[in-house]
């Protein structure tokens, strides 16, 4: 006992009112703190009954309109992803199907709240979401980014499941478009998964978009060969291979004279698959070397030059003079070597002026 209590019950009458006060105002001890008396753990227990037997016919309530809500909400998913079916937007029915359900169940499970809690205001807490979605927008940003850029895909449909893209140095099939990212399966057999934030806000090639695609390659023929011989055994070998569209025809044109060759562009068309453009090309390009080859048609290599300059000859930095690598033309004679010339004077700049 503290000397202050102490001295309060010594100098005050018996009195029980203020004795329990006093008692009650005194520093207690951790036995004291926690009651373990069972007949007060009996009357919290009991009072937590009563209130869960007040509150039972409300739970029971609450507990029926959230299983209508949330039968409400698998319907309107179901039909979301029915009508997607139908109109071959499979994708879209499954990610907005998804998300009207949660929004659903959401609105329910804050109704069965207020049934359950009769004092919770609905009004309030929607205030408190509002006021805390503000810190929510910023902690997942990129989250919310990727799941509108998403949405706007699949609405807008620039391209769909199946479809072969290119987007950011990435080429494949699209498997699947999530809310947060749109997965392709690239030729490699890699996958990628790229965010929908990335897809939406940079450029995208659909390889294919329609049915047939053109492809195209350059030839290089020798100056001296005759350019229409070589269209007509090129259009004449594209023809033959198995995979290429007879319309548009296959076409060649004279697109470059080069340093070393005429270079003719070779164009043709076929399904715009990956797998078709590529085998189709191979093929392509195996029949016209061999068609150019039957016809004795030259396909040259690069060509280049190298002149030497004789650094040794007495005309060496005289321009006109100076042979530039090239033999001496007829009736001339050798320039000297500069070791030969005389010395008298300003040396080989003196003779080369003289000269």
């Amino acid at each position: 006992m503290s000397p202050a209590f102490a001295q309060a019950a010594s100098s005050t009458p018996a009195d029980p009112a203020a004795v329990d006060a006093l008692a009650a105002a005194a520093p207690q001890t951790v036995d004291q703190a926690v009651r373990v008396d069972p007949a007060f753990i009996l009357a919290k227990v009991e009072t937590w009954v009563v209130g869960f037997q007040r509150l039972l016919p409300n739970i029971v309530v609450a507990l029926v309109l959230f299983a209508v809500v949330f039968a409400i909400g698998w319907g309107v998913e179901r039909s979301f992803r029915a009508w997607s079916d139908r109109h071959d937007r499979s994708n879209l029915g499954a990610v907005l199907g998804s998300f009207v359900k949660w929004l659903i169940l959401l609105v329910g499970g804050l109704l069965a709240l207020t049934i359950v809690i009769p004092s919770l205001n609905p009004g309030d807490l929607i205030a408190g979401l509002g006021i805390g979605s503000v810190a929510i927008g910023f902690a997942f940003k990129d989250i919310l980014q990727n799941w509108l850029a998403g949405m706007l895909i699949l609405i807008q449909r620039p391209f769909a499941v199946g479809d072969q893209i290119v987007v950011n140095g990435y080429e494949g099939t699209v498997e699947w478009i999530e809310t947060r990212a749109t997965i392709i399966a690239m030729y490699d057999g890699r996958r990628a998964i790229i965010p929908n934030a990335n897809v939406y806000s940079n450029a995208v090639t659909v390889n294919t978009a329609r049915p047939t695609r053109r492809s195209q390659y350059d030839v290089g023929i020798g100056y001296g060969d005759d350019i229409e011989g070589a269209r007509q055994a090129i259009v004449a070998a594209v023809a033959t291979v198995s995979g290429i569209e007879a319309d548009p025809k296959p076409e060649v044109l004279v697109w470059e004279l080069a340093g070393s060759s005429v270079n003719l562009r070779v164009r043709w068309w076929t399904q715009s698959k990956r797998t078709d453009v590529v085998h189709v090309q191979a093929a392509v390009l195996e029949a016209i070397k061999g068609a150019l080859d039957g016809l004795g048609i030259d396909m040259p290599y690069p060509t280049q030059v190298v002149l030497f300059h004789d650094q040794t000859e007495e005309t060496d930095g005289i321009r006109g003079a100076q042979r530039e690598g090239w033999p001496t033309k007829p009736g001339r004679k050798l320039p000297r070597p500069a070791r030969d010339l005389p010395r008298a004077g300003n040396g080989r700049d003196g003779v080369r002026g003289k000269a």
